[in-house]
């Protein structure tokens, strides 16, 4: 019972500060910035993204605060340590609070920041606060299925495949795609953490 209040405090908005970027909870103040970001690289091109057109980034940010209103998931706005500007968002998503699990994802990055520091420690501050904080029993992740880079990116956090969810959604543009489940379970938190530690450091 008291490992389940813990949990229950996944929905409660905190900061999360590394020395490459920090995260904290999203806001419609963050929504020029956001704008900004996805413009390098043009990200919401990529049609297996759920990166936000520039026109839609306030209502796709609206949306994320009012199902986080309705217990839902925990949206985070990215911060570059460097810059001090948000350069991502986040989200801890998928909440089962009665078997304490829950789902990192709807994560993207403006083009200069990907395969950088910054993303190895985001998942690293996201994945220490659910296994060490909030007692989480299992973290997952999914990606498209034609998101290659990012099922990658997955797999290298230590992340094991789970299994292919066949047809589990339909894209903007109508074409139903599988998306690939990876987990982190508690008992390879140690593990996965030491990892990650040691690639942030090479990265630093």
């Amino acid at each position: 019972m008291e490992n389940r209040k813990k949990f229950m405090n996944l929905l409660t908005p905190v900061t999360l500060q590394g020395k490459q970027a920090t995260l904290i909870p999203l806001s419609m103040d963050h929504c020029a910035a956001l704008i900004e970001a996805a413009k390098d690289g043009e990200l919401w091109k990529a049609w297996y993204s759920s990166v936000p057109t520039p026109e839609k980034m306030a209502s796709e940010i609206k949306r994320r605060l009012q199902w986080h209103s309705q217990g839902l998931l925990l949206p985070f706005t990215v911060i570059d340590n460097a810059t001090q500007q948000p350069i991502g968002m986040t989200t801890y998503w998928r909440i089962d609070l009665m078997n304490r699990r829950c789902d990192i994802g709807w994560t993207w990055y403006r083009k200069s920041s990907q395969r950088t520091a910054i993303n190895t420690e985001c998942k690293l501050l996201l994945l220490t606060h659910a296994f060490e904080a909030l007692d989480c029993i299992a973290v997952t992740l999914t990606a498209n299925q034609f998101n290659v880079e990012s099922r990658r990116a997955i797999e290298r956090l230590g992340a094991k495949l789970d299994g292919i969810l066949r047809n589990l959604k339909i894209m903007p543009n109508g074409v139903i795609c599988d998306f690939y489940q990876y987990s982190i379970i508690q008992g390879e938190w140690a593990g996965v953490k030491t990892n990650l530690q040691y690639k942030l450091e090479k990265q630093s």
